[in-house]
């Protein structure tokens, strides 16, 4: 894509999960900040030397209750390397948290989804999984995936060695096997930043890429707007076959999610595993 269109797409588009700027990683993680790199890497691995690396941030335009504003495009080069985003299932629903750091919150909503028999998909990070044991075993336990969020949460794309972005994933994948006798086999993209190559390397490590078609503003734990405003856009949001992101840092998503959960269901939602993704 030329530049001028990319910029076109990106001034259009909403980014839906957190950006680079905005990382409620990174601070926990202690990432150092990533210089900005050339989109397309003269020193890519030879066996990856022919996919694009050119950077995607996963946007779109919102609709009330329906289906994002996607590019034709894109959705192709998505399916093309094993990623989805939406089911075409009436009435069904796949509720995902990102996971970097602990906030307090989780318990609440492992909770939640326990009371209300609702599967739900935790995408954490290295420093998580190490860290909070209880919490992701309580997970596993309770029959929620525990997704691949790479050990350190870069943007991959950025990342030059392609054995450095399979060590972010495999990193990451070997921890947990070890550590709580789980396989992965759902990925996401940290930021929601991709390219044609990072996509193929994940496929190639066995992937499900997991981006998402509903997603707000809901990672800066500073700017928390009250649950009112959580459900509100949470029930605009909505759509069949929605892939749901919510951040489990926030204290609002965490409040809401019971009353969410029971108001979606009444109105004949169901919510299911992505195991279960068709």
């Amino acid at each position: 894509m030329q530049k001028a269109v990319l910029a076109l797409l990106l001034a259009v588009f909403v980014l839906s999960g957190c950006t680079a700027a905005e990382d409620p990683f990174a601070k926990e993680i202690s990432l150092k900040p990533v210089q900005q790199a050339s989109l397309c890497m003269a020193s890519v691995e030879p066996a990856y030397s022919s996919y694009a690396n050119e950077l995607y941030g996963w946007g779109f335009k919102k609709n009330v209750n329906a289906p994002p504003d996607i590019p034709e495009s894109i959705q192709q080069m998505i399916h093309t390397y094993s990623g989805i985003y939406m089911s075409d299932t009436p009435r069904s629903l796949y509720l995902t948290f990102d996971e970097g750091y602990e906030n307090g919150y989780t318990e609440k909503i492992l909770d939640v989804l326990k009371e209300n028999n609702v599967p739900a998909a935790f995408f954490v990070t290295g420093p998580y999984l190490e860290k909070e044991e209880a919490l992701v075993r309580r997970m596993v336990n309770e029959g929620h995936i525990v997704g691949n969020h790479t050990v350190h949460h870069p943007s991959l794309p950025q990342v030059e060695s392609t054995e450095k972005v399979k060590e972010e994933i495999l990193g990451l994948q070997t921890l947990c096997k070890e550590k709580y006798g789980v396989d992965m086999k759902f990925f996401r993209p940290p930021r929601g930043e991709y390219s044609e190559r990072t996509l193929k390397i994940t496929e190639d490590l066995g992937y499900t890429s997991v981006f998402w078609s509903f997603a707000y503003k809901d990672w800066d734990v500073k700017a928390q707007k009250g649950t009112e405003y959580a459900y509100e856009q949470i029930m605009k949001g909505v759509h069949d076959g929605a892939v749901l992101l919510l951040h489990a840092v926030s204290k609002d998503n965490a409040e809401v999610l019971d009353r969410v959960i029971k108001e979606l269901k009444s109105k004949g939602y169901r919510f299911k595993s992505l195991e279960d993704f068709s």
